[in-house]
């Protein structure tokens, strides 16, 4: 059954003749008239009494609606596909690690979905090393977060690098410090996050570089809880100042004058980009662009 047959049987009962449905439709008078005669054998019944007026058999009551759901499907479909491959339809699936998710993925999301509303997004939030396995399993199209390990057909472009910093609490003996060096630090408890968290591994660099090996403090498995345990007096945290700026209430964000070192943001994909739907094309090209729109934003490609 063909929609154009669904088309001219429509066009008739709206118009009421052959002779206004093919000049709507345009096609001649005999076309129309093969349309409705080859659906007729196609279903097995008349669906049209033909006369001075056109009036619908009882089979063709019944066959009218069901007509009408489905030219609108059809034509939804169209739509469909049409949204698609103009980029404003189909899904990305993105992943991201805090403090990224919270912090860069709403502003990467704003620009596109006024531009592309129809397209369907979902958010997985994991670790880094996690979202590249989601991503080698095709379970994400991409994923915006921290470096980590290097592995074939995966490419990792740095674009940012979001400087750390210390926060303590306001009854902190160092609070009044207008900036701190690390050595400042040495008898800290530090808050840490857990497992193999890029920004644990930095701050256990850090530590194990200026203190040695040892760590006083305790482990939380979230950096977005991070401030309310300092909040606490629970101890100190070191953080990429996006996690912990604003400071809530009791803490305060203070300065490392001699830390020389940040967490690189960038954007985790597939080596082959021709693989990718221009849906993702077009959300990691603004990616991009929020994330080297961000102060110390880098230029470059590592492919991991």
């Amino acid at each position: 059954m063909e929609i154009r047959m669904i088309k001219t049987f429509l066009a008739i009962m709206q118009h009421g003749s052959f002779l206004k449905a093919a000049e709507v439709l345009q096609y001649s008078q005999p076309t129309v008239t093969m349309h409705i005669k080859k659906l007729e054998q196609e279903v097995g019944v008349e669906l049209l009494i033909r006369g001075k007026t056109i009036k619908l058999t009882e089979a063709g009551y019944l066959f009218m609606p069901k007509a009408k759901k489905l030219l609108l499907e059809y034509e939804n479909l169209n739509d469909t596909i049409s949204d698609y491959l103009h980029g404003d339809g189909g899904y990305v699936r993105i992943g991201a690690s805090e403090p990224s998710a919270s912090h860069l993925i709403p502003e990467i999301l704003s620009q596109y979905k006024l531009k592309f509303p129809n397209v369907h997004v979902s958010i997985y939030i994991d670790s880094a090393s996690r979202l590249k396995e989601k991503l080698r399993e095709d379970q994400i199209d991409f994923a915006v977060c921290s470096e980590t390990d290097r592995e074939n057909g995966i490419q990792y472009e740095a674009l940012l690098r979001e400087p750390m910093a210390v926060l303590i609490p306001d009854t902190h003996p160092l609070a009044k410090e207008p900036s701190l060096t690390v050595m400042q630090l040495k008898d800290a408890h530090f808050l840490m996050t857990m497992g193999t968290c890029p920004i644990r591994l930095k701050v256990e660099s850090i530590i194990a570089s200026n203190f040695g090996d040892q760590f006083m403090g305790l482990e939380i498995g979230s950096i977005t809880s991070l401030k309310y345990y300092v909040q606490a007096g629970l101890g100190v945290a070191l953080a990429p100042i996006v996690a912990i700026s604003p400071p809530i209430n009791g803490t305060l964000v203070k300065r490392i004058n001699d830390l020389n070192t940040d967490l690189t943001i960038g954007i985790l994909s597939k080596l082959d980009e021709q693989t990718n739907r221009i849906t993702t094309t077009r959300l990691i090209n603004e990616a991009r662009r929020v994330l080297l729109s961000k102060n110390g934003g880098l230029s470059g490609q590592e492919a991991i």
